[in-house]
């Protein structure tokens, strides 16, 4: 007796699989952001303890690096992307700008806004031009790798340079709880450490299994 045929999965097929991937990311990503807007927009970090913060930076962090790692479609469709939109996403690391005007004005610490600063401005420079200088793949990646770790060692020290302010006195620190600062611990600051580690994990896994 014959039997039917299944169909060959075709290229429309594996479109379709990948398209509500791609569209409930950024549907996610989108709300995220408009929760964090709110959020600014209503205070509600001035409301929490000084240690709530740093806690919020890294669970939105981990949440961010345990959809990497745990959701096959989401790390399917991160790991398509090139490298160059995962680096350019740090050129919004010239906030440093914006940490040293703010410190001129008396409203943020000189620990904080002018070593952050100034090491923000340096690995935003760096990401622009890895983004767009051409460069040959494995000289990119090298140039890429070192980056990176600059980069997470620059928001590691912002990280916990902020919450060691915010424990002596809150008050130094209240610029990151309303907009547009308060946007850095409760949405931009998760992606770029996420980002940061799964560059890494990229860089350092097999060609074969890439």
């Amino acid at each position: 007796m014959l039997t039917p045929l299944s169909p060959r999965p075709t290229r429309c097929a594996f479109l379709v699989g990948e398209m509500p991937t791609a569209l409930v990311v950024r549907l996610i990503f989108w709300l995220w952001f408009g929760a964090a807007f709110l959020a600014g927009q209503q205070l509600l970090l001035q409301r929490l303890p000084p240690l709530a913060i740093p806690a919020v930076v890294l669970g939105l962090s981990a949440l961010l690096l345990a959809a990497y790692f745990r959701l096959a479609a989401v790390r399917a469709w991160v790991d398509a992307l090139n490298l160059r939109p995962l680096v350019f996403l740090h050129v919004t690391r010239f906030v440093g700008v914006y940490f040293l005007v703010l410190y001129r004005r008396g409203l943020l610490p000189y620990d904080f806004a002018v070593p952050g600063g100034i090491g923000d401005i340096v690995v935003a420079v760096l990401a622009l031009a890895l983004t767009f200088a051409p460069m040959a793949e494995a000289a990119h990646e090298r140039a890429v790798r070192i980056w990176n770790i600059l980069g997470l060692v620059d928001i590691a020290l912002v990280v916990l340079t902020a919450a060691r302010l915010n424990l002596e006195s809150p008050l130094q620190m209240r610029a990151l709880t309303y907009l547009p600062l308060s946007l850095l611990p409760t949405f931009l600051v998760p992606l770029i450490v996420a980002t940061h580690v799964v560059i890494f994990v990229r860089l350092n896994r097999p060609r074969a299994a890439a």
